[in-house]
């Protein structure tokens, strides 16, 4: 697209995801031979102080001068940025991470690709563009996210990108970004397609000890052979996470999930492969892990319920009324239903998370939702108008609940579902 002296291109990730036959979100623009002026005189926003970043007054979608970048310090802030209208759309596309993403596309549907991004599509590979990727350590975890996105494409990260991302691991460059943007990638990731991809990308590089060393601490951890055929604990939280994003799309349920047995890391050598009590051990690293990534309540939340309810939600069937009642006090599931149907589905991926155990049923989920249902109708009224008062009231409610689930269970069982 020119206009007048400029010349308008759709850049990165719409060009390349078209030639995928992915849906194209979002779209960004690069603009040749302008400066700034020009664009705010035809009534774009400028957004970015760093960065030469516009939005277009109708569209509102992202028009960022062709720029070139110069590292000046650690992080990913540390950039000279140079925006001029010399600067040409090849010295703009080099300066980016992948050659998939350093693609451009004209109004008349030209592609122009000189760093050969077509070339890795086709290939499955993602390859960094040049050596200035080392500048920006965000750029391990993106790379991470676009495996996650691709990988049931076949997509794989190319070798001597691999080893690029270990050097900067090793060079502590990833010691200098900020808790916001590993959150909002790994966030992101987390809701990919393949989101255990992610993960053992940033472990293979070595990045996952340093952003997450509480899940990184898992993996050569023993389980049991006969309840994890996978054995190992860092192999069954990716597992789990797996069979979540098969069954929820929500952030919190995924994380969880991922989450679950944190407490495992931190079982004495000497017992294993048995692991008592990492229920209640998960909630310190858990703890530890939410605060440095600053995940939002409701991820830290579910997290730390799952770590504490997930095998006595595995043992409902041998449940007595009792403490069926508890757990579902416990986990305030009478106010935050939703909250424990995303607890039950976190359980059936952590039942399923296991080789082997991937098809297999678990009646948990739906004898645990139909226990609560039970319990949830019982009605204070009657008690109130008896005269009960305060404490009374919470004792007689709490004492009709459990004869509900005992008289469901009873039921149940005599009809051989329980």
């Amino acid at each position: 697209m020119t206009d007048g002296t400029m010349d308008i291109y759709s850049v990165g990730g719409a060009v390349r995801d078209k030639l995928l036959g992915y849906p194209v979100k979002d779209r960004d623009w690069v603009v040749v031979g302008a400066t700034a002026q020009q664009l705010l005189e035809q009534g774009f926003q400028q957004v970015g102080k760093d960065f030469p970043v516009f939005l277009h007054p109708e569209s509102k979608e992202e028009y960022a001068l062709a720029r070139t970048e110069r590292k000046l310090g650690h992080g990913y802030t540390g950039f000279n940025c140079y925006a001029a209208s010399d600067v040409t759309l090849e010295q703009d596309l080099l300066r980016r991470d992948l050659t998939i993403n350093a693609m451009a596309e004209d109004a008349d549907g030209q592609i122009y690709d000189p760093y050969h991004g077509r070339d890795d599509l086709d290939k499955r590979l993602l390859r960094h563009v040049s050596p200035a990727f080392a500048e920006d350590p965000l750029r391990v975890l993106r790379i991470a996210r676009f495996h996650a996105r691709y990988a049931h494409l076949n997509f794989k990260v190319a070798d001597e990108t691999m080893l690029l991302m270990r050097e900067m691991v090793a060079q502590g460059e990833l010691e200098h970004l900020v808790k916001e943007r590993i959150w909002q990638e790994s966030s992101r990731a987390l809701l990919e397609k393949t989101p255990s991809i992610y993960f053992e990308t940033l472990r293979e590089c070595g990045a996952l000890a340093v952003i997450m060393p509480e899940l990184d601490a898992l993996f050569g951890i023993p389980q049991p052979p006969q309840h994890h055929p996978e054995i190992d604990c860092g192999i069954h939280s990716l597992m789990v996470l797996q069979q979540a994003a098969k069954m929820s799309e929500e952030l919190s349920v995924r994380f969880a999930a991922l989450c679950h047995d944190l407490g495992k890391a931190l079982t004495p050598e000497q017992k294993w492969p048995q692991h008592i009590q990492h229920e209640t051990l998960a909630k310190a690293p858990i703890q530890a892990l939410c605060q440095r990534l600053g995940a939002p309540n409701e991820c830290r939340e579910l997290a730390l319920i799952a770590a504490e309810q997930h095998t006595n939600i595995h043992r409902t069937h041998e449940l007595r009324a009792n403490t069926v009642v508890k757990i579902l006090e416990k986990t305030d599931a009478f106010r935050r239903r939703e909250r424990f149907h995303q607890l039950l589905v976190v359980c059936e991926a952590d039942a399923r998370g296991r080789l082997g155990f991937e098809d297999k049923n678990y009646p948990q989920r739906q004898l645990f939702s139909t226990l609560l249902t039970a319990c949830a109708q019982v009605n204070p009224r009657p008690f109130v108008e008896a005269g009960l008062k305060g404490q009374e009231i919470a004792v007689a409610v709490r004492k009709a609940r459990v004869e509900a689930v005992k008289q469901l269970q009873q039921t149940l069982d005599e009809n051989g579902s329980c």
